[in-house]
């Protein structure tokens, strides 16, 4: 039996699309991901995949930004030198109610180490993180020099990792407080 199509809003569909896509690819990995696969999911017409985003490496594009921009946004992490465990409960919470949002990303950061075409867009997305952790350093009036800002986010980034494939809450959780308190020694700014 095929699913049927319906008319979306104009806008709708393209978001729709994103969404499927971040499904897809939480289930079966980026081979899942076809026209015809991403339309069934979204409930639409496959050719608008090419009419919103010209091919399917527009579409894993698109959907790259989207999911940076969403996970930066419900995971706040621009709280992230609060590191308390409100931060740390909203975090996991986030994660919790959305963990194909983090899967995706974790695939396309797995794929663009075969595939040199991602790997661009994956390195600027990931510097949209970057930016985030160290704007909010320094409005904490701390020292981002040293790379400071990778290593709390490389710990933030491999702890949900864990949390994924892991889960346990209450480690994880633990270990974001934990970091919070080596956030919190950092030096002043000099500058």
């Amino acid at each position: 039996m095929t699913q049927r199509s319906v008319r979306l809003p104009y806008g709708e569909g393209r978001e729709a699309l994103m969404a499927a896509t971040i499904d897809i690819v939480a289930e079966k990995g980026l081979r899942g991901v076809t026209y015809r696969a991403v339309a069934g999911r979204a409930r639409v017409n496959h050719t608008l995949v090419t009419h919103h985003f010209g091919s399917i490496q527009g579409l894993l594009a698109a959907t790259m930004e989207w999911a940076v921009e969403r996970s930066i946004r419900e995971s706040g992490l621009e709280r992230i030198t609060d590191f308390d465990e409100a931060f740390a409960d909203a975090l996991i919470a986030s994660v919790m109610s959305e963990p194909e949002l983090q899967l995706f990303q974790f695939e396309m950061l797995l794929e663009s180490r075969r595939n040199p075409q991602l790997r661009s867009l994956v390195e600027r997305l990931y510097a949209d993180y970057m930016t985030t952790v160290e704007q909010a350093l320094r409005a904490r009036g701390l020292d981002t020099a040293n790379e400071i800002a990778m290593a709390i986010f490389a710990a933030l980034d491999g702890l949900m990792l864990q949390f994924l494939t892991i889960t346990d809450a209450t480690r994880i959780r633990a270990a974001l407080i934990h970091i919070g308190n080596l956030v919190r020694a950092l030096p002043p700014s000099s500058g």
